[in-house]
């Protein structure tokens, strides 16, 4: 298989469990949660993390070293501006992995009340992450060079 193909598509999949696992804490999340629920969460969570890692360690191999010219995507404001927000996101989802690693410990049938700060925190990282497949569309059009 061509590596240029090999790690797009490493790419996609790793940002598909990405975004999977978030709607999946979104539709599990609610305001009392069993301990037990949240040690699920906390499984779903540390899945994103991982997914999380191979989508920018896959987004860096095909910038600095597989695909076009590393300039064509140091130039182009657009990535730029994807890496900022997935950043963003990745900065943001620190706080929902702290509650779910602070609170999966315990009596499993023990109802733990979740603070509504994380759920909104958990749609903010959606409505952000919806926007990359627009500024990645826009990157294959060739828009957002600078160089």
């Amino acid at each position: 298989m061509d590596p240029v193909v090999a790690v797009r598509y490493l790419h996609f999949i790793s940002i598909f469990a990405v975004v999977s696992c978030l709607v999946s804490q979104h539709l599990i999340i609610e305001s009392q949660l069993l301990r037990k629920t949240i040690k699920r969460l906390w499984v779903i969570d540390a899945v994103y993390g991982a997914g999380a890692i191979v989508a920018v360690l896959a987004g860096l191999a095909l910038w600095f070293w597989v695909g076009k010219p590393a300039e064509y995507y140091s130039k182009n404001w657009i990535l730029h501006t994807k890496v900022g927000l997935f950043a963003v996101v990745g900065v943001l989802s620190l706080i929902p992995t702290r509650f779910f690693r602070s609170n999966k410990k315990g009596e499993p049938s023990e109802m733990v009340s979740v603070p509504h700060y994380i759920k909104t925190i958990i749609r903010v990282e959606l409505a952000v992450l919806f926007i990359l497949p627009l500024l990645a569309a826009l990157m294959a059009n060739g828009k957002g060079y600078f160089g």
